[in-house]
C-alpha cells in the first residue's frame, strides 16, 4: 500500500484486522493497535511483540505510533466514526485505508481465490485452505475465523496464491480482484448497509464482474441467474452436486457429482447439509483449478474444522455442547436442523446473544420462529457492535415473540451460574458478540 514502516491498526481485535496486523509483524513492519476489549486475539498479538491499547484515547500510546509522516493508519468500520482515536488520526492527516483496500492490494497480483456469500464464507475458505496447502500448493490464506488446522487465521506459505474471505459488510469485497471466486448465498443481511435485499444482490452482481479475464465463478444454486457461473447444490441441475446424503454415527456421507466424474461414499468433516455445501465448493474450486480428486478427499479427511463453527466442547454418549457464531436466522436453523439429524428428538437448549440492533430489528420475527425450535431458550441482551440502541428494539421484545416453552433473559454475568442450576444436556451457544468469551467457563460447569 505505502512504502511506511509503521502500522496502526483501530479495531485490531477484529478476526481480519488481526490477520493483517500478524501479516504486517511477519514482514518485519512496526505494529500496534487499539481494541476496545481484550480477547484471546488481541492477547496472542500482544505475546508476539504487537502493541495493543484498549483506552480510546492518546494515553500510553507510544509517539512512534503518533506520526502521520510515518505512520499507515488501518481501520475497519466496525469503529464508529465517533471513536475519539479515529477523530483524532483522521483530524491530524494520518493516511487512512480501510481494512478491505489493505487485503485488496496485498491479494492483487496472486493468484486469489476469494469466498463470497451471506453464509459459510469462514468455514468455506478454511476448508478451501486447508485442502490446496494439504495438495502441495504454496498459499497465503486470510481467513475469517481460527483454523484448526492451522491453528491461526493467518497461514503464509507463499505470495503467488492467496485464498480470501470476501466480506460483503460495507462493499469490502468490491475491494477485490479474484482469479476464482464463489458466491455461497445471497441472503438478506446487513441491511444497516444495503437497506434492501435487492441492494444486497446488486453487490453480489458487482463482486461477480471483478474476476480477472478468464476467472471462473462458483455460484450457489439458490442465487439468482442473473449471476452466472459454474453451480452447485443438491438439485440436477447443478454442475457440483451432492446425492444420496446418509447419516452414519454422527457422520456425513453423500455422493459427489461432478462433471467428469462421481465420487462415492464421501465422508464429510462437517455435519449439515449447509456444512456439506461448503465442502462440495472448496472442492470444485480446488479441483478446477487442477488439484486431483484423489488428493482432496484425502485432505477432507484430515479437515479439522473451525473455532466457534460448530465446535464441540462436549461430546459424549449422552450429552454435548456445542458453540458456534451463528447471527442469522437462516443459519440458526440450519444447525438447529443438523442436530436433529444427528440427535433425532433431542430437547436442545440454546444460549443466543443476539447482534446489532439494527439486524435484530430487521429480523425480528425470523429470530423469533428459528430460536423456537429449541425446546429452552437463554437470550442474552444485544451486543451492539458498532451501533447505539434502537427505539423499541431489545432482548426483551425478542424473547416476548419467541415460542420456546421454557425461555428467559440472562446476562453475561449471571449465565454461568443459571446454566451451572439447570444442567441442560443438549446445549448450544450462539452468536457473534463476546458469548465466546464464556465457553471455558460454561464447559466446566457442565
Amino acid at each position: 500500500m505505502t512504502d511506511k514502516k509503521t502500522y496502526f491498526f483501530l479495531g485490531i481485535g477484529g478476526i481480519g484486522m488481526s490477520a493483517l496486523a500478524r501479516y504486517c509483524f511477519l514482514k518485519g513492519l512496526r505494529v500496534g493497535g487499539y481494541d476496545a476489549t481484550a480477547s484471546d486475539i488481541t492477547k496472542e498479538l500482544s505475546s508476539l511483540g504487537i502493541f495493543v491499547t484498549y483506552t480510546d484515547s492518546l494515553e500510553g500510546i507510544p509517539a512512534l505510533f503518533l506520526d502521520p509522516n510515518e505512520v499507515q493508519l488501518v481501520y475497519t468500520p466496525a469503529v464508529p466514526e465517533l471513536s475519539q482515536l479515529f477523530s483524532y488520526f483522521k483530524a491530524s492527516g494520518f493516511s487512512m485505508h480501510k481494512r478491505a483496500a489493505m487485503l485488496g492490494d496485498i491479494t492483487r497480483d496472486s493468484f486469489s481465490f476469494a469466498v463470497g456469500g451471506t453464509h459459510g464464507k469462514t468455514t468455506t475458505s478454511t476448508m478451501l485452505a486447508h485442502l490446496l496447502d494439504h495438495a502441495g500448493v504454496g498459499i497465503s490464506a486470510f481467513l475469517g475465523g481460527i483454523s484448526n488446522n492451522f491453528n491461526s487465521n493467518l497461514w503464509l506459505k507463499d505470495a503467488a496464491v492467496s485464498v480470501i474471505e470476501a466480506d460483503e459488510f460495507d462493499r469490502s469485497f468490491l475491494h477485490l480482484s479474484p482469479n476464482m471466486a464463489c458466491i455461497t448465498g445471497t441472503d438478506a443481511d446487513h441491511l444497516d448497509i444495503y437497506e434492501t435485499k435487492a441492494a444486497l444482490e446488486a453487490a453480489f452482481v458487482d463482486f461477480s464482474k471483478l474476476l480477472k479475464t478468464g476467472g471462473t465463478l462458483f455460484v450457489h444454486e439458490s442465487v439468482d441467474s442473473k449471476i452466472s457461473g459454474i453451480r452447485y447444490g443438491i438439485s440436477n441441475q447443478s454442475d457440483y452436486r451432492l446425492e444420496n446424503i446418509t447419516y452414519k454415527n454422527a457422520q456425513a456421507i453423500a455422493h459427489i457429482h461432478t462433471p467428469n466424474e462421481v465420487l462415492k461414499e464421501v465422508v464429510f468433516p462437517m455435519p449439515g447439509t449447509h456444512n456439506m455445501l461448503n465442502a462440495l465448493v472448496a472442492f470444485a474450486m480446488a479441483e478446477q483449478y487442477g488439484v486431483p480428486s484423489a488428493k482432496l478427499l484425502e485432505g477432507l479427511k484430515t479437515f479439522k474444522g473451525v473455532k466457534r463453527r460448530m465446535s464441540f466442547e462436549i461430546h459424549t454418549p449422552d450429552q454435548f455442547y456445542i458453540d458456534d457464531y451463528a447471527h442469522h436466522p437462516t443459519a440458526i436453523t440450519a444447525l438447529y436442523e443438523t442436530l436433529q439429524s444427528l440427535y433425532p428428538n433431542q430437547d436442545i437448549s440454546v444460549v443466543f446473544q443476539p447482534h446489532l440492533f439494527s439486524r435484530t430489528r430487521d429480523f425480528m420475527t425470523e429470530f423469533a420462529q428459528s430460536l423456537s425450535l429449541f425446546s429452552r431458550v437463554y437470550l442474552l441482551p444485544i451486543y451492539p457492535a458498532r451501533e447505539l440502541p434502537i427505539a423499541g428494539v431489545s432482548s426483551e421484545v425478542l424473547l416476548a415473540k419467541i415460542e420456546s416453552p421454557k425461555k428467559c433473559l440472562v446476562t453475561l454475568e449471571t449465565l454461568v451460574e443459571t446454566l451451572r442450576k439447570d444442567q441442560p444436556k443438549h446445549l448450544i451457544t450462539l452468536g457473534a458478540g463476546d458469548i465466546g468469551l464464556k465457553v471455558n467457563k460454561i464447559k466446566k460447569v457442565l
